[in-house]
C-alpha cells in the first residue's frame, strides 16, 4: 500500500462512528424513537471498503469474506418541561409546575459482514443497550432492534470518478417495545414496530479530503393488538410516522496514523398517530432530528484503526451529546482457508 491509499484507507475508517438519530408523540417516545432507529442507515460503513480496496474493481466485501465490528456509544438527553392544568368552569390555572428530566443511555453493537458477492453484501446488526432516566429513577439494560440490510455497488470504482452505493435495511422489534411497558416506571430498548429503509450513497476522493454523503427514505409499519394504559385512555394502535434522512461530510489523513473527519447529519419525521379506546386520535407534530459530529481515527497497527467520535444536537428531538467508539474484531480463525 502506498502512502496515498494508505491515507486514504485512514480517512474511510473514521466514518463507522457517525451515528444516525432519528425521532415519536411524548418527549420520551421521541427518545426511544431517536434512539432505536439511528442504526437504520449504516453506508457510511461502505466508505471504509471503498478506499481500502483501490486495487479492486468493487470496494465491497469480496465474495464469501467476512467482517466483525464493535461500537459503542453515550448519548444524554435533556429537556425541561412544563405541567399545566386549567379549570375548565373558571379558566384559572390550578397546577403549573416546570419539570426537569434527564436520560443517560449506553449502547453497544457487534456488526457482521459477509460478501455475498464482490459488490453486494449482507450485514446483520446486535444492539444492547442500557438507559437511566433521572426522572423515573428506574434503568434498564436489554436487546435493542436487531436490522438485517444488504449493500450493493451497481458500478465498479474508478479513481476519480463518483463511488455510489446502494442499501436496504429492515429493522425488526426485537428490543423492549414503549407501547409494552408500563410509561410510569420503565423504560423501553426498542421501537415497538418493523421499519424497512432504502437509499443511496455516494463518495469522491479529492486528494487528499474526502467528500461524502447520502439520502434516504425509511417506511415505519403499523402496530396493531396495544392494550397499554396512558392515563385514562387505552391505548389500542399506533401509525409510526416515516422518515426522510441525509447526510453529508468530509474526512482528511493528517498523516497515515491519525485522520479527522466532520459531518452533519439530518431526518425528517412525519406525524404519528395514536388510536385509543373510544374512538380518540391523537397525532404527533412532524419534527426533525439535526446533528453534527466529529472524530478521530487512530491507527493501533497495521489492520486495526480505532475511532472515536463526539457529537451534538442542534434541535429538541436531537441528543444534546454523543460520544461513540468503534473499532473492528480480528476472527481470523473463521475466516475461509484460516
Amino acid at each position: 500500500m502506498n502512502m496515498k491509499s494508505g491515507k486514504v484507507a485512514a480517512i474511510a475508517a473514521l466514518l463507522l462512528a457517525q451515528p444516525y438519530v432519528w425521532a415519536a408523540e411524548s418527549v420520551e417516545e421521541a427518545r426511544d424513537a431517536l434512539q432505536t432507529k439511528e442504526d437504520d442507515v449504516t453506508e457510511e460503513k461502505n466508505l471504509e471498503e471503498v478506499f481500502q480496496a483501490a486495487e479492486k474493481q468493487y470496494s465491497l466485501l469480496p465474495s464469501g469474506q467476512m467482517s466483525l465490528n464493535f461500537s459503542a456509544n453515550y448519548n444524554y438527553y435533556r429537556d425541561d418541561r412544563i405541567d399545566i392544568a386549567l379549570d375548565e368552569d373558571s379558566g384559572n390555572i390550578s397546577r403549573f409546575r416546570i419539570e426537569q428530566d434527564a436520560q443517560h443511555s449506553f449502547g453497544s453493537s457487534l456488526s457482521f459482514d459477509y460478501g455475498i458477492w464482490n459488490n453486494l453484501t449482507f450485514n446483520t446488526r446486535l444492539p444492547v443497550s442500557y438507559k437511566y432516566d433521572t426522572e423515573k429513577d428506574v434503568s434498564q439494560a436489554a436487546l435493542g432492534d436487531v436490522s438485517f440490510g444488504l449493500r450493493y455497488q451497481p458500478f465498479p470504482v474508478r479513481p476519480g470518478a463518483v463511488n455510489t452505493t446502494l442499501y436496504t435495511t429492515l429493522t425488526t422489534p426485537t428490543g423492549d417495545s414503549p407501547y409494552d411497558i408500563n410509561v410510569n416506571s420503565e423504560v423501553s430498548s426498542g421501537s415497538g414496530f418493523y421499519s424497512l429503509g432504502g437509499g443511496v450513497s455516494m463518495s469522491k476522493v479529492v486528494d487528499p479530503v474526502v467528500l461524502y454523503g447520502s439520502l434516504g427514505y425509511s417506511m415505519a409499519f403499523d402496530i396493531t393488538g396495544i392494550n397499554q394504559r396512558r392515563g385514562s385512555d387505552i391505548l389500542e394502535e399506533v401509525n409510526p410516522g416515516d422518515s426522510i434522512n441525509f447526510s453529508m461530510g468530509l474526512a482528511y489523513a493528517l498523516s497515515y496514523e491519525v485522520s479527522l473527519s466532520a459531518s452533519y447529519q439530518q431526518s425528517y419525521n412525519f406525524d404519528t398517530e395514536f388510536f385509543f379506546d373510544g374512538g380518540r386520535i391523537a397525532r404527533s407534530e412532524d419534527s426533525t432530528s439535526s446533528v453534527v459530529n466529529t472524530s478521530i481515527g487512530l491507527r493501533s497497527s497495521k489492520n486495526r484503526i480505532i475511532n472515536l467520535s463526539f457529537g451534538f444536537g442542534l434541535t429538541e428531538d436531537s441528543p444534546d451529546v454523543l460520544l461513540g467508539l468503534s473499532m473492528p474484531i480480528d476472527f481470523s480463525g473463521l475466516k475461509p482457508g484460516a
